[in-house]
């Protein structure tokens, strides 16, 4: 069910006219620092693809992805995509790129299957990256390097939007605090996974929970995760599973914790064979995608992706994603946003 969060009395610091002058500056700015620190290039990225390839993300596994049949392909039918996780690591082959050097392009989805609320829309734009690693690079402390390259990108972008707009002010700490999902579990065993989110988060400002997909010590995960790209099973310098995450940002305005970024080292050969059965999901074997990998045809990669409309609304202070970028709403939506000064595009 569609909800509005309960926040405090909210008054936008900008007006439409510099909120969308905002938003190109972000956008243009942190994109290009991601790109210099990660040795990006970047390349131009589908917004659909043939169902039945093993490419399009499932996410959670219980998504629905919108689809449409192709005339001249004798109706095969073709999948908006979810995400580009594995899409991108399919381009690192084709491109021939080598170790230490990587891909972005700007991802569009829709996702239909959304619970929409203050951070959720049919409409998902982000940053996919993709960085091709070597085998020894599969470590806990590489994904840490590369969290922290990332959010020193966000600091920097974040003193550009304060330096142009003075009535904004800096929020972001200056280091990113690590923790693995069960380290997080035992520390608030009474909390759902949300709080305790919220919890670490409004305490530390910015972090990486480590470990997302992996069974914790109650038998559940701390969220889900689809099993052929994230390596969230190999045991870690930790000695707990995981060599993925998710990077959160405390946002006042809305009093929680945001996910910007769900990103990891990706799976090889024996992490997905062991997700796939782990998951259930075994008979993924025989798609393009999977066979490719299992083959030796894909090289070891790091990626993620990284809310572009939530990045914005962190830095210009939005209560409403439907304050950065154009969706559909329920009225009911519209009406009590009104009501709570948040004026969403139409």
């Amino acid at each position: 069910m569609s909800k509005v969060y309960d926040i405090a009395p909210y008054k936008p610091l900008l007006d439409p006219h510099q909120t969308e002058q905002g938003i190109k500056k972000i956008k243009d700015f942190f994109q290009q620092n991601l790109a210099t620190g990660l040795k990006l290039r970047r390349v131009t990225g589908p917004l659909f693809v043939l169902r039945g390839m093993g490419i399009n993300d499932d996410l959670n596994g219980t998504e629905r992805a919108v689809n449409f049949p192709i005339k001249d392909l004798g109706d095969q039918v073709a999948e908006v995509v979810h995400s580009l996780a594995k899409w991108k690591r399919l381009t690192l082959a084709e491109y021939d790129i080598k170790p230490g050097y990587g891909i972005y392009t700007d991802m569009n989805a829709i996702r239909a299957d959304e619970e929409l609320d203050n951070l959720h829309s049919l409409y998902v734009d982000q940053w996919d990256w993709e960085r091709v690693i070597t085998a020894d690079q599969r470590t806990l402390a590489f994904l840490e390097t590369t969290v922290r390259d990332i959010y020193a990108a966000l600091l920097r972008t974040e003193f550009m939007v304060c330096e142009a707009y003075p009535q904004i002010k800096p929020f972001l700490p200056q280091e990113i605090f690590f923790i693995h999902s069960e380290e997080l579990r035992k520390m608030y065993p009474n909390l759902t996974p949300k709080e305790r989110e919220n919890a670490i988060t409004k305490e530390k400002g910015a972090v990486f929970i480590i470990g997302i997909g992996c069974e914790l010590g109650d038998g559940k995960p701390h969220d889900g995760r689809a099993p052929d790209y994230d390596d969230y099973s190999t045991v870690s310098s930790l000695g707990l599973p995981g060599l993925n995450g998710d990077i959160m940002i405390w946002s006042e305005v809305l009093g929680r914790a945001v996910e910007i970024s769900s990103m990891g080292i990706r799976v090889d050969k024996e992490a997905l064979l062991r997700q796939l059965k782990m998951s259930g999901k075994e008979e993924r074997k025989n798609l393009y995608f999977h066979k490719r990998l299992l083959n030796d045809t894909l090289p070891l990669s790091i990626g993620g992706g990284i809310g572009q409309s939530r990045l914005c609304m962190l830095y210009l202070k939005k209560a409403h994603i439907g304050e950065i970028q154009c969706s559909i709403w329920p009225d009911s939506m519209r009406e009590e946003c009104e009501k709570l000064n948040i004026h969403l595009l139409a």
